[in-house]
């Protein structure tokens, strides 16, 4: 699954990235470099203006809005299954009730700099529950991460239209099969978008499924880059550039184990890590 990821890029920068028409953004976002569900984040997504739906040739028209983690769907009571609904499968997007709607009309981009991933170690803590190591996981050549997802329009029917909570805006992030070199981690990944797919995967008028087939592949091996991170991104809370820099392995055994690394004994007697030679590195 996708639980956790970062998001530091401006509004202007997301802008030029996806060629955005319209930004529906009142307030900025902050950088977050720790995302988590029920939060708000940037989502991109092709949408005819409200009063030119009724024009048999109108354009969409691209936007960049902010909508909350957690896809809420039209027929839903209310928000609360939203906080179960951050995950979407591909395998399965034509068929689930809660996701064939908007897969086939309301696809969206959730521009990323990279997501978290947890690794379970044979070591365990204090609790006698095993370790996890943090990993981060960005685009090898750090630029945005474009995740695909889905968005829903709910509608609160215990307030009148106008009212500011009249509507609420969610998405999810779809999921895949992890790449080889990724799924020794996790075996699920976000599924992600290349630029040269962008107008495919959120062109409304491409409803059947088989038509994105060329758009949903897996990343290319070595185009995302993974490292461990200190264990600080677990609490929510915590938030700031320091949750995505590399953690030293020699700062954390479990952080060694996850990254393949052996542990040998120098002349002198001191512990020197060795890294095995994964493409994960």
């Amino acid at each position: 699954m996708c639980g956790r990821y970062a998001s530091s890029r401006r509004p202007e920068d997301l802008v030029e990235e996806f060629e955005v028409d319209r930004v529906d953004v009142s307030v900025p976002l902050e950088a977050d470099y720790n995302v988590a569900p029920t939060k708000d984040l940037y989502a991109v997504f092709d949408r005819i203006p409200r009063d030119k739906r009724d024009e048999a040739d109108a354009e969409p028209e691209r936007r960049l809005a902010v909508l909350r983690w957690g896809l809420v769907p039209s027929w839903a009571k209310d928000v609360s299954l939203g906080s179960r609904m951050i995950n979407a499968r591909v395998e399965t997007l034509s068929e689930k009730p809660a996701f064939r709607r908007a897969f086939a009309k309301r696809r969206c981009l959730l521009p990323a700099d990279g997501y978290f991933e947890w690794y379970p170690t044979e070591q365990f803590g204090a609790s006698g529950k095993p370790l996890k190591q943090p990993f981060f996981i960005r685009p090898a050549d750090g630029g945005i991460l474009a995740m695909a997802g889905l968005y829903e329009i709910w509608r609160n029917e215990a307030v009148d239209r106008e009212h500011e909570e009249a509507f609420l805006w969610s998405a999810c992030v779809i999921t895949t099969t992890a790449e080889d070199s990724l799924g020794h981690i996790h075996d699920r990944m976000p599924m992600l978008v290349q630029p040269e797919g962008y107008d495919a995967w959120l062109d409304a008028s491409v409803t059947e499924p088989s038509h994105l087939a060329d758009v949903l592949v897996p990343a290319a091996p070595g185009r995302l880059h993974a490292y461990p991170v200190s264990a600080q991104v677990n609490q929510v809370q915590n938030n700031g550039p320091e949750l995505i820099r590399p953690l030293p392995l020699e700062d954390s055994s479990a952080a060694q184990e996850a990254a393949g690394v052996k542990t040998t004994a120098t002349r002198e007697g001191a512990a020197v890590a060795e890294a095995d030679q994964r493409a994960l590195f």
